[in-house]
């Protein structure tokens, strides 16, 4: 076999669970092959190097071996090297980063105004 639609692609190497949200993040834009978007119906080849964004980690992966049948995760050592950088890594292990802003007992719930500051405060730690 020569070369695999990248959606069953990474269904195939476990990095999604279903094939349909594989394609879902190719039509996105969170993967990445050779530094160009790619759809899921982009054919890949041995040697490629192939970014995938989840939640806040940039995964980084090299195609060692083309397959498009589900391998066990025992298996897929044997197709994909993982080249991900261990800063990447590291925010797996991060806890949950949680921002507590000091409020006056009894002054009540945030205001509306107060409420989209906390929201954007925290939309940049998940970005």
């Amino acid at each position: 076999m020569e070369d695999v639609r990248i959606d069953k692609w990474l269904w195939a190497m476990r990095i999604y669970k279903t094939r349909s949200e594989a394609a879902d993040a190719c039509k996105h834009g969170k993967v990445i092959i050779n530094n160009v978007e790619c759809k899921p119906s982009r054919m890949i080849k041995k040697g490629e190097t192939i970014i995938v964004r989840k939640l806040s980690v940039i995964y980084t992966y090299r195609v060692v071996d083309i397959t498009e049948n589900r391998q066990s995760a025992k298996n897929v050592a044997q197709y994909v090297e993982n080249l991900t950088p261990q800063e990447e890594m590291a925010k797996l292990n991060a806890k949950n980063i949680t921002i507590f802003v000091h409020r006056d007992k009894g002054s009540g719930r945030p205001t509306k105004k107060e409420r989209r500051m906390l929201d954007n405060i925290m939309n940049e730690f998940t970005e």
